[in-house]
């Protein structure tokens, strides 16, 4: 852990991410695009599709473009995103602790929000899938706002569809892009990162960065016991 480890103080809702922090989808969604690019010949080492993490749609498709061209980056990750949902609904795996942590809160009647740079049809359906969406006050995606993460536009409508004041929200994020985002929002992000090793400049964040999910509980268990 960093940036003192505990808590400062209790948070009255929990908002989460959902790729890579609750579903392990990130190496779902990667292994779909190194396929398509296999399928399509790109010549794209397996590494690269790492700095696509945590960015929307729009962003993947122009850094993307910027590689390989617009053309061939639009079919790509069009092939790669009709493998990626028929992956997607038949149900993507938890992250470890998952379910435990929404129980917890759940039991506390801490509020809790998704706030993730998914579409809204496709996250409404993986939630589904996953047997996590009744577990949420509220589900904010990319579609619901103007600005993407790392913007924190997501982060303010989950806190406002919660009816809490930004600095009372913790969030759970695995991605740079999104601690940013929290960060600009003016909540405290606890960082459990997935496939992406925070470095140096992601550190100098001052955030707090955890090992698993199992440890955010270890976090705020201090303060649930005093609810």
């Amino acid at each position: 852990m960093s940036a003192a480890d505990a808590l400062p103080h209790a948070p009255e809702a929990v908002i989460f991410d959902m790729d890579g922090l609750m579903l392990d989808s990130e190496r779902a969604i990667l292994g779909c695009l190194r396929r398509a690019a296999a399928e399509q010949g790109a010549g794209i080492e397996p590494d690269w599709w790492l700095r696509t993490i945590g960015h929307t749609d729009d962003m993947c498709r122009e850094l993307l473009g910027a590689r390989i061209g617009a053309d061939a980056a639009a079919a790509l990750l069009e092939r790669g995103h009709a493998l990626y949902v028929a992956v997607a609904e038949a149900g993507v795996p938890h992250r470890p602790g998952i379910v435990e942590l929404l129980e917890l809160l759940a039991a506390h009647d801490v509020p809790r929000a998704v706030a993730t740079s998914t579409r809204r049809p496709l996250a409404l359906r993986k939630l589904a899938a996953a047997d996590l969406l009744w577990r949420f006050d509220a589900v904010c995606t990319s579609s619901d706002v103007e600005r993407p993460k790392p913007a924190p536009d997501v982060y303010l409508l989950a806190a406002q569809r919660l009816g809490v004041a930004p600095a009372r929200c913790l969030v759970l994020e695995d991605s740079p892009t999104g601690v940013r985002a929290a960060l600009a929002a003016g909540m405290t992000p606890v960082q459990v990162p997935d496939l992406l090793v925070p470095d140096e400049a992601v550190r100098a964040l001052g955030h707090r960065i955890v090992a698993s999910l199992a440890d955010a509980q270890a976090l705020l268990s201090p303060w649930l016991r005093e609810r």
